[in-house]
């Protein structure tokens, strides 16, 4: 049997149109749309496939439909994947040693692991989404523009992020006042992003420069994967323990430890895995590190030399960064069938 490791996107990804081609030329996928739309009706002011399909983009842009845009969009991909592959529908079944998913994608890499239904997970999508769009709201400016945000950095290490970040927020000679500015995406290496006030974004911007460093604001909602999404991360927690979760049948990696879920002593993986995903919201994720965990599994003799790299669709975001972790493996993406 072919073995394969599967990444999930997240968000960013999104497109108009995303999912389409999928949607057009398999049942299978077709199938996951249809499932979607009549589970969540007009909850996002449209069905989700005609969002998907059609946009517009600025509301298929906003945290609380692109969610669970790509979340539907990705799980219709490897159904319609399985279906190619025919392979049957359980992660041991069709040879899938792995997951992985970036941020959002997480919840795609467990449902596909078989740790919740597709219909349990789309809710607590839906739920983060919409808490993570509040708490940013919660904080905006006066004049209603976004009070916090995400800088990408080009070519600095965590070290130099770390420093970068304590520089701006006050805790240097640039600024006295104390503010919120943290690492929280560690994408690959030379790609770091951070988060935190609106303000402390903007100083960022500015010291970077000074440090050799390339600094671009991100059109995000707000900061993501910090501190200021702690009101969401209780909206999450109280809507995982609701939530139906049974052991992963393959290694599903965690953001928050760059490895793969695993109990926490003390506790069940089920409940280690909630921890972990409310965890996620307010702490850093570890791509890179996942990565180089998939790659130990893939060359560890699970896998052997012949293992197969998807990336589900929408995009092509994590093929890029695997190819500046280790360009010598090989994603096979998939926007389109």
């Amino acid at each position: 049997m072919t073995s394969r490791i599967i990444l999930c996107p997240g968000q960013g990804a999104q497109f108009v149109g995303m999912g389409r081609a999928w949607f057009d030329q398999s049942p299978e996928a077709k199938a996951v749309f249809e499932r979607a739309d009549r589970h969540l009706g007009d909850r996002l002011g449209a069905p989700l496939s005609k969002l998907c399909f059609e946009g517009p983009a600025d509301r298929l842009n906003r945290t609380d439909v692109s969610q669970p845009a790509i979340y539907a969009t990705s799980i219709a991909c490897s159904h319609a994947l399985l279906a190619a592959w025919g392979a049957g529908k359980s992660a041991p079944e069709a040879g899938i040693i792995a997951t992985g998913g970036l941020s959002l994608g997480e919840y795609t890499a467990l449902h596909l692991a078989g740790s919740f239904s597709f219909e349990d997970g789309l809710e607590l999508v839906v739920l983060r989404a919409r808490a993570m769009q509040d708490a940013a709201d919660a904080i905006q400016l006066p004049d209603k523009s976004p009070g916090s945000g995400m800088v990408a950095l080009i070519g600095a290490d965590e070290a130099q992020a770390t420093d970068l970040c304590t520089r701006a927020t006050g805790r240097g000679p640039e600024r006295s006042a104390p503010d919120v500015l943290v690492c929280a995406n560690f994408n690959c290496p030379g790609q770091i992003v951070i988060s935190g006030s609106i303000a402390a974004c903007t100083r960022a911007v500015e010291i970077a420069a000074s440090m050799g460093l390339r600094a671009q604001p991100l059109p995000v909602a707000g900061a993501f994967h910090s501190p200021l999404m702690a009101p969401a991360a209780e909206r999450l927690a109280a809507a995982l323990q609701k939530t139906p979760i049974t052991a992963p049948r393959c290694p599903v990696m965690s953001n928050v430890t760059g490895q793969a879920h695993s109990p926490i002593p003390g506790r069940t993986i089920e409940d280690s895995i909630r921890t972990r995903l409310v965890e996620q919201l307010t702490s850093p994720v570890r791509w890179e590190q996942d990565c180089r965990s998939l790659l130990a599994i893939s060359s560890g003799g699970v896998a052997g030399a012949g293992t197969q790299w998807h990336e589900l669709a929408p995009g092509r975001g994590l093929m890029g960064m695997m190819r500046r972790i280790e360009k010598a493996t090989k994603v096979e993406t998939h926007d389109e069938p």
